[in-house]
This record gives C-alpha cells, sequence and structure tokens, in this order.
C-alpha cells in the first residue's frame, strides 16, 4: 500500500511588511497589540495571496461584470396608494412640534448667515 503524500506548503515572503501594518493601522486610528497586527500581516498577506491568484488568470474575452450571478430587479412597481394618516405617522414621534417632526439641528449657521431677530 502505498504511502500518501503529504503537501508541504511553500515558504513565501511575506507580501506586507509589518512597519505597512503598523502604517495602515495609524492611518485607521487603531491602536492593535502586537499580536493583533501579527494576525493583521496574516490575513492581509493571505488576501494579497488571493489577488495575485486572480492576477494569473487568463480572462481575455470575459466581459466584465458587476456580480457572479445573474440579478433581477426585486423591487414592487410604483403604484400610488393611500398614505397612513398623518396623527398615526406622528403617534411614535420622540419630539413632536404640531403637524411636524422635530429634529436635532445639525447645520450649524455663522453670525453673517443667521436671519435678523424682531
Amino acid at each position: 500500500m502505498a504511502e500518501p503524500k503529504m503537501t508541504i506548503p511553500k515558504m513565501t515572503m511575506p507580501k506586507i511588511t509589518m512597519k505597512e501594518v503598523e502604517s495602515v493601522a495609524r492611518l485607521s486610528r487603531l491602536a492593535l497589540t502586537d499580536a493583533e497586527k501579527e494576525r493583521m500581516r496574516g490575513e492581509l498577506d493571505g488576501i494579497l495571496s488571493y489577488i495575485d491568484k486572480l492576477r494569473a488568470l487568463d480572462t481575455e474575452g470575459v466581459p466584465p461584470t458587476s456580480r457572479t450571478m445573474p440579478m433581477t430587479n426585486v423591487m414592487r412597481e410604483d403604484e400610488p396608494r393611500e398614505s397612513f394618516p398623518q396623527d398615526v405617522m406622528l403617534a411614535n414621534a420622540p419630539d413632536r412640534s404640531g403637524e411636524f417632526f422635530r429634529v436635532p439641528r445639525i447645520i450649524e449657521e455663522s453670525p453673517e448667515e443667521s436671519p435678523p431677530k424682531s
């Protein structure tokens, strides 16, 4: 009976250095431990290796696509219908002002843009 062959992975140079991982972490404003940096280096190295495999494929004559599976429109037809009554829509509003939703101000006005106070 023949012995099963054991596949030994090839030792290759990492595609990303620890210095590059630290640079990406700094740009991302991530405080990583040494163990996390090493894990990220391994994961990023795997991603870059996979990209190399994809680059090696012959894609001549293959049309570009944005999806691997055909997709059909899953939206319903846009048909007019009755709206909910205003009181129903405003019933659970956390802050209501008469017939309107009150929301926090998100745009600050500079003093010169403010309307004159009367």
